[in-house]
């Protein structure tokens, strides 16, 4: 049961810890280690809340995976109550027959999570807050300290001109260079709406904590489908940046099978394969520009010095993604 609300010290906003309830059944206590095999560094916080940009459920299918696949426990729960706006996005119910059989509570829990190599890391997942953001925000930062956290990390899918037959990339982005050393710049400059995540990440770097984050580019024509090979894409780039051991055979597979299904229906489409025709120009064109070997070449489009498409393609791109997501309709081909 959450705790009355308290102001802080100051006697100002209402205090962040009142947001969540901390498990006390062998769970870790606030300013200790995460498991005695948790390094001296501390554990990696990797956060995914669904409700703004998550293009391919690429977020959403690599969370699933990891609490499918790996043993955790909760940490922390939040009351969302206080922060989601119901009437936005309504959970479902189910009515069978006569009477209502389920309701799919909404959620956003902190894990400690049990990687492959038995290493311990924290997973905060569930529905990003619509409302007091800098309440959670804080929230979220008093646990990062509390708990020792040495790297705070989000991931989520975007929409992008790309087609399926290229390879996966990402845009990576943290609060210090040296966190995405040997990734090139892909933008120079965007505005794009704000999220939750995004504020954490640029909170967190303010307070002096290493935070940043992985966004995997999914083809627009399948922004709204599940797409398990950027699943897959985000968290073999999870693991790269810390040394986690997070297998991703299952959303591999799931990746190829997926594959072969899009190809046969590009392949009955001529409408649709032209366009998919002319994605594979352009990101070889781009490939080629810069001494590439397209179509294999595994850095795709984030490893020259020249972005593409422009910042302002992004926005858009991203604008015509919220708004289907708005409408609840499919993207425009």
């Amino acid at each position: 049961m959450p705790r009355p609300a308290r102001r802080c010290e100051d006697g100002g906003v209402l205090d962040p810890r009142d947001l969540y309830e901390l498990h006390d059944t062998g769970a870790p206590a606030p300013g200790g280690p995460v498991g005695a095999d948790q390094t001296p560094a501390g554990p990696v916080l990797l956060h995914v809340l669904t409700g703004f940009i998550d293009a391919g459920q690429a977020g959403a299918l690599a969370r699933d995976h990891l609490l499918e696949t790996m043993e955790h426990r909760p940490v922390a729960t939040f009351d969302v109550d206080q922060l989601l706006d119901y009437r936005s996005r309504r959970p479902p119910m189910l009515f069978v027959g006569d009477h209502w059989e389920t309701y799919e509570d909404p959620r956003l829990v902190l894990h400690e999570v049990t990687d492959a190599a038995g290493v311990r890391f924290l997973l905060l997942e569930g529905a990003e807050p619509d409302v007091q953001w800098e309440r959670f925000v804080a929230a979220v930062q008093g646990l990062v300290e509390a708990l020792g956290v040495r790297l705070t990390m989000g991931i989520h899918g975007i929409p992008m001109g790309v087609p399926h037959t290229r390879p996966t990339s990402v845009t990576a982005h943290a609060t210090r260079p040296e966190l995405v050393a040997g990734r090139d710049a892909w933008v120079g400059t965007v505005q794009v709406p704000g999220s939750v995540t995004n504020l954490l990440e640029l909170r967190l770097g303010r307070a002096g904590h290493d935070a940043m984050g992985f966004a995997v580019h999914v083809p627009h024509y399948l922004s709204q489908a599940d797409y398990p090979d950027a699943g897959a894409a985000l968290l073999e780039n999870v693991a790269a940046a810390t040394d986690l051991t997070l297998p991703t055979a299952a959303l591999r597979a799931a990746a190829e099978a997926t594959r072969a299904e899009l190809d046969e229906q590009v392949a009955q489409s001529p409408e649709v394969a032209g366009v998919v025709q002319v994605l594979e120009q352009q990101y070889d064109a781009y490939v080629s520009a810069r001494g590439g070997d397209a179509p294999g070449d595994e850095q795709g489009l984030l490893a020259g010095r020249r972005g593409f498409p422009t910042a302002d393609e992004l926005g858009a791109e991203l604008e015509r993604f919220l708004a289907d997501q708005r409408r609840g309709g499919e993207p425009d081909s």
